[in-house]
């Protein structure tokens, strides 16, 4: 299974080794949890900088979805805390990702697309078990065809799905874990069941088809 890494960070410029000790309990807490969390081996974590401006406390990392030497999707995921709260979250955490992966181009003209996309995260919070509130976001897709230079290159349809939630039962590793199996649906892989439970028992992602998806080695 992948393995989480991360910067915790806190706000009003304290910056340095000081900032994960100051930061409070159940934010520690929240990020071991993401620390500790399992996810598909096709998904390679890394750590980034987390934001200092959206909230006192925030841990951030990107991931990536790697077949074969392929990337077929990437994205980030940012864990908040203001130990406050902030109205618009209906709580002190907040989750906000960005997973973003390229379609066959014959995928852009689907009008179902954009729907699709939403409830691949729906779905996969819920196959998780991971308790949610104030879902937000958009869905954006992108159909590029290059020329000149770059004529060479093949038409090229992008998804990119940015979403943020309030999670509602402190099981942090279970909103990982579904945000892992957005991106690798998003990639066009299967839905991998959750959890160590059998097959049997596991929720089903809503019987969403993921949509073919490839990731074209990129000239520059």
């Amino acid at each position: 299974m992948a393995a989480v890494g991360g910067h915790p960070a806190q706000g009003g410029g304290t910056g340095g080794g000081t900032d994960r000790e100051a930061a409070p309990s159940e934010f520690r807490a929240a990020v071991e949890a993401l620390r500790g969390a399992r996810l598909r081996p096709e998904i390679e974590l890394s750590p980034a900088p987390a934001p200092r401006r959206l909230a006192p406390h925030a841990f951030a990392l990107t991931a990536a979805v790697e077949v074969d030497g392929e990337e077929l999707a990437d994205g980030r995921l940012v864990l908040l805390h203001d130990p406050a709260g902030q109205e618009a979250w209906n709580g002190d955490f907040r989750v906000v990702t960005m997973t973003r992966a390229e379609l066959e181009p014959e995928m852009a003209g689907d009008p179902m697309l954009s729907e699709v996309g939403w409830a691949w995260l729906l779905d996969a919070l819920q196959a998780h078990g991971a308790g949610y509130a104030e879902p937000s976001g958009t869905v954006t897709r992108c159909a590029s065809q290059y020329f000149g230079a770059l004529a060479d290159r093949a038409s090229s349809t992008e998804i990119e799905i940015r979403a943020s939630w309030t999670p509602a039962d402190g099981r942090f590793e279970r909103h990982l874990a579904a945000w892992g199996d957005l991106l690798c649906i998003s990639a066009g892989l299967p839905p991998a069941a959750p959890g160590p439970q059998p097959a049997a028992d596991v929720p089903s992602l809503g019987g969403v088809v993921p949509m073919p998806a490839r990731r074209r080695p990129r000239s520059h």
